[in-house]
């Protein structure tokens, strides 16, 4: 084989490697770059805000075919962030969020409507506070990338959810605090092909300790 040959034939093989390996790449959440910041009225005085990290999860995606996608997420809810340690405790207490009884709020994906090139709606089951409720939330895909920054490939997204809080069974200062919280929520991934296996490790690990107590 000539060797201009064998290098057209070595980059076709590498573009197909590329293209199947982006297929099905699955990604684990980077806890620095995926922020959940949340909304909800306070009084008619202004919007309150909160911060929520995801504690562990994995989803998948791929860019040329939407309808594969799938996300799964737990979301620690003692770590809410109300910029104010009395209101921490507060919101992370059995009246709101009751991170004590339920530590984690838990997502999972089901499928996705494509509403646009970048843009599309999440459908998916949420369970907070022991309530298991359907959300939908659009959201806009910003970027896939390789970075020097660590070296390894990057999935950015950006979505906006909004929750009736009453569904979840907080219902507490109903005169004061809105019905409503909007979710804002600006993820990064990072490509990890064995995500959705460390994701299972880690909760049989917790789930296992839990049970020998």
């Amino acid at each position: 084989m000539r060797p201009h040959a064998a290098l057209v034939l070595c980059l076709a093989l590498f573009v197909l490697t590329a293209r199947a390996h982006a297929a099905g790449a699955t990604y684990r959440f980077d806890p620095v770059h995926s922020q959940i910041t949340f909304f909800v009225d306070h009084d008619g005085y202004s919007d309150a805000s909160g911060r929520l990290h995801i504690a562990r999860g994995w989803f998948r995606f791929d860019p040329d075919d939407w309808s594969t996608a799938k996300v799964v997420a737990d979301i620690d809810l003692g770590g809410v962030d109300m910029g104010d340690r009395d209101w921490n405790r507060v919101v992370a207490g059995d009246d709101f969020l009751d991170a004590k009884a339920h530590p984690y709020a838990h997502f999972v994906s089901g499928e996705v409507e494509k509403t646009g090139a970048e843009t599309g709606i999440l459908f998916g089951r949420l369970t907070l506070r022991g309530h298991t409720v359907g959300i939908a939330f659009p959201f806009r895909f910003n970027r896939r990338a390789f970075t020097i920054y660590g070296l390894h490939t990057v999935a950015g997204f950006t979505g906006l959810a909004t929750l009736e809080r009453k569904d979840f069974g907080m219902d507490a200062f109903a005169r004061v605090i809105g019905a409503q919280v909007k979710v804002l929520l600006e993820i990064e991934g990072i490509e990890d092909s064995g995500a959705e296996h460390t994701y299972a490790d880690q909760v049989a690990r917790e789930t296992t300790h839990a049970d020998q107590k």
